[in-house]
């Protein structure tokens, strides 16, 4: 694992709780199942490209969902 990739796991992983603390407490399933894939994907992913492209994906998933379903 390269410097890159643990400070992008950082950071989205930092997004994650935030998603997982406000999905709890508005009982909105898709933020807090968000929220634990954005906290658990750096596990998983090595580079710091496909850290960054995967997190980025995580992070617009819910608005995504929200305008087109």
């Amino acid at each position: 694992m390269n410097l890159a990739a643990l400070l992008w796991g950082v950071l989205f992983s930092s997004i994650g709780l935030g998603y997982f603390m406000y999905g709890k407490s508005q009982t909105r399933v898709l933020l807090l199942v968000t929220g634990v894939l954005l906290m658990m994907y750096p596990y998983f992913v090595s580079g710091g490209w496909a850290t960054f492209l995967v997190g980025a994906l995580l992070t617009a998933s819910p608005w995504l969902a929200r305008r087109f379903f």
